[in-house]
């Protein structure tokens, strides 16, 4: 660990008159909490005015005040006293509402701007990465030259700035003739280009058919919306594409670092091309904090921490970086303290000397083999836990090739999706329930893994090292008073005498990386994942809980679906039981194998449309007399269907009448076959045969069946009439063609769904009832 000792304030001073005044982008991200909360507390003499955006109702100012509930803002509390942190953004911290893509004129006197905003995403679309990291700063810099004033301005950028090479990258100014104008409003018009592919007849006709076998069942409403958020989800994933490949064809890892690189040049044509200072600073991986605000501090998951836990959960047996490479993080705390030297102090540095490399890898590097080291040492010490409660064993790498590590992972996605596609075409039990939960779990966790691994192997293979010369030198320009921190103002601008103030060193050499990883960030990071697991499991746990006593209500409805959820049975099983209930025994065998042959087709109608399935069973009662199967229902086939009643089923719908709800069944079921449940239910809505003059069934429906979309439209009308309230009601359904009417209803319940309908409840959170 380092050999400066941690000095933090215990005393929160009346904020004297301003004698500085900074203006910040970016205070709501991680590096941006750090530096507010770094110069409201260490420099009282210190205002800040942040830009920040209003979020649906709340303004930029209620979100502003949402950080003083950030652990960054809560810990300078417990130090100096409850309220401080209130009473410095109170007195000191304005706030300019707006945002660097539409960005508000600048009227207020501007000694300082330290530019930390930015997309800090690797893949975005190439639009919106240049929209934000490009686009923003040449905002910020028109607004800053239109105000008239000559503020010293720090631009955070990122070392990986220069894109891929090998060997030494000095600090200085980028050489390249990449125009960032013409890549600018190249990346904005790539939406419109790629967005007018995505409509083209072939595209179309390609969502349409996927969407069409995936959600046929819920109606042609719901294939459409499929068909479009597929489409919208194409023309997101073509712009990715389309920014990873832009930005290595000229020479960056990604669109991140390209658009750091463009966000540069901005700065240096509008800004310093124009006579004004701008310092740049170049900080590598930023991760958990070393000293302060306090140490392991971190706010969400950062570049390595995805993989650290995924390692650390059994999930990443290999990974594709070498091990001898130079893994370059740097504590967040380490990246402010450069901000505020640039900020606060007078330095002299211009020019190519104006650019930090904030970086560890030149002065005390960190082999990836020695990250891994401490990473695996931490988690066989500290293991976490698996589902069922028990440690995770973490495996030990042996960094194969790239290559082996790619075919290996290969052929686990190959499997999966094997698998998948294999348990899609089982009947719907409760085990291939399970089955689907768990590829599915096990899918998404590969797909997790691929964006990782593909995006952050060149972060672990790199063949760099960064120079951090300049900022070596800044350190030794600065007043000692300012690197130890204390009571002592001598040599330190903006201190105020007897404030004791933070130490703001920020030498790297001295670091224990062994330590750093076991004390500090990787219990920082492993807490995160507990607090997430935690969150998650309480989720899970209150949609499986049973469900609380219903609340009374006359204006609320319980709606049932018949086959698979009320009862066990279908329609293929109801027109058997009264073949057998209607015809001699001996024509039995022909019927049940008329009916096996057709068996085939039905499903197939099934799986497509639920409409048509219920249309081709139901041709079959072509010739029966409605009254005479109402005789027939009158006595056994008519005990037989209630005895069918699912118990479970039965228990509800009583539950729900005691709660004075309204009980409805909605049925593709023959009205006739379901007069023996009405008793149970207010309302019956069921499937009604054309009859001919002599009341023979023609084979034909009444109406069309209220099925999927029908059905919803069916429930909104009937609501409306009944006068229910369709987000206080319930509904109950086994099929994916239910999902269209469920949603409708305020607590849905997949009842042993099918496999369609059982992936909307998981997605969705809805209750999922094994009967």
């Amino acid at each position: 660990m380092s050999k400066t000792t941690d000095q933090t304030s215990d005393v929160a001073p009346a904020a004297p008159p301003a004698d500085q005044q900074i203006l910040l982008t970016g205070v709501t991200g991680f590096l941006g909490q750090a530096v507010l909360q770094a110069l409201l507390e260490s420099f009282p003499r210190v205002r800040v005015t942040v830009v920040i955006r209003p979020k649906g109702a709340q303004t930029g100012r209620k979100r502003l005040e949402g950080l003083l509930r950030k652990p960054v803002f809560a810990s300078w509390d417990e130090r100096a006293g409850e309220g401080t942190a209130r009473a410095a953004f109170d007195e000191r911290v304005d706030v300019l509402e707006g945002d660097l893509t539409d960005m508000p004129p600048i009227t207020q006197h501007v000694d300082t701007v330290i530019h930390s905003a930015s997309s800090v995403s690797f893949d975005p679309p190439i639009d919106e990465a240049f929209r934000t990291n490009v686009g923003g700063a040449r905002n910020l810099y028109e607004a800053l030259l239109a105000s008239g004033q000559d503020p010293h301005v720090i631009h955070v950028s990122t070392a990986y700035v220069g894109g891929i090479s090998k060997g030494l990258r000095q600090e200085g100014a980028l050489v390249h003739d990449v125009d960032w104008r013409a890549e600018h409003d190249a990346a904005l018009a790539a939406r419109e280009r790629v967005d007018a592919e995505s409509r083209l007849p072939e595209a179309l006709r390609s969502q349409m058919l996927k969407a069409r076998v995936r959600d046929g069942k819920m109606g042609p409403k719901a294939v459409a919306a499929a068909a479009e958020d597929a489409r919208r989800s194409w023309v997101h994933d073509r712009l990715v594409d389309y920014g990873r490949l832009r930005a290595q064809s000229v020479g960056w890892t990604d669109i991140y670092t390209f658009t750091k690189a463009m966000a540069e040049r901005v700065a240096e044509d509008l800004w310093a091309g124009s006579g004004h200072r701008v310092s740049f600073v170049r900080p590598s991986i930023i991760e958990s904090a070393l000293r302060r605000p306090y140490p392991g501090w971190i706010d969400g998951y950062k570049v390595a921490d995805p993989l650290i836990m995924a390692y650390g959960r059994g999930l990443l047996p290999e990974f594709p970086g070498l091990a001898d490479s130079i893994l370059d993080i740097i504590p967040v705390d380490f990246v402010v303290n450069v901000i505020v030297a640039l900020a606060t102090q007078p330095v002299s540095r211009r020019g190519d000397d104006a650019y930090f490399q904030v970086v560890s890898g030149n002065t005390n590097p960190l082999p990836f083999h020695e990250m891994v080291t401490a990473v695996r040492g931490y988690f066989v010490d500290n293991p976490l836990e698996d589902d069922k409660g028990e440690p995770v064993i973490v495996p030990e790498w042996d960094f194969p090739a790239v290559e082996m590590v790619d075919v290996r992972f290969r052929l686990k996605e190959l499997a999966t999706k094997a698998g998948q596609m294999a348990v899609s075409r089982l009947p719907a039990t409760r085990r291939t329930r399970t089955w689907t939960s768990t590829l599915h779990r096990n899918a998404s966790g590969l797909a997790s893994l691929r964006k990782y691994t593909d995006l952050y192997r060149q972060y672990t293979k790199t063949e760099m090292v960064f120079d951090d010369a300049n900022t070596r030198a800044l350190r030794e320009e600065l007043p000692a008073a300012f690197l130890t921190g204390g009571t002592s103002t001598e040599g330190v601008a903006g201190a105020v005498a007897g404030v004791d103030r933070a130490a703001f060193d920020f030498d790297i050499a001295d670091l224990d990386w062994q330590t750093y990883f076991r004390e500090l960030h990787l219990p920082a990071v492993t807490e995160l994942t507990k607090a997430y697991s935690r969150r998650k499991a309480a989720l899970s746990t209150r949609a499986e809980r049973p469900a609380a006593a219903m609340p009374e209500g006359s204006d609320v409805l319980a709606v049932f679906d018949l086959d698979g959820t009320v009862v066990a049975t279908n329609i293929v099983q109801q027109y058997l039981d009264v073949v057998k209930a209607t015809k001699p025994r001996r024509q039995w065998p022909a019927e049940i194998g008329n009916l096996a042959g057709a068996l085939p087709g039905y499903l197939r109608a099934e799986s497509r449309d639920r409409s048509e399935f219920i249309r081709s069973v139901n041709r079959r009662y072509q010739g029966f007399r409605t009254a005479e199967l109402r005789e027939l229902l009158a006595g056994e086939l008519g005990r037989r269907i209630r005895a069918s009643i699912r118990p479970e089923a039965l228990e509800l719908i009583e539950q729900h009448r005691r709660a004075g709800h309204r009980t409805v069944l909605v049925t593709g079921a023959l009205d006739v076959l379901v007069e023996p449940l009405a008793d149970l239910f207010d309302e019956v809505v069921a499937t009604h045969m054309h009859e001919d003059e002599n009341g023979v069934m023609t084979g034909y429906l009444a109406t069309p069946p209220l099925v999927d979309e029908a059905r919803a439209n069916w429930l909104r009308k009937y609501a409306g009439r009944v006068g229910a309230d369709l987000k206080k009601s319930y509904g109950y359904g086994d099929s994916h063609a239910d999902a269209a009417w469920l949603e409708l209803v305020g607590t849905p319940s997949a009842v042993s769904p099918d496999l369609g309908l059982y992936a909307v409840a998981k997605k969705k959170r809805w209750a999922v009832l094994e009967w």
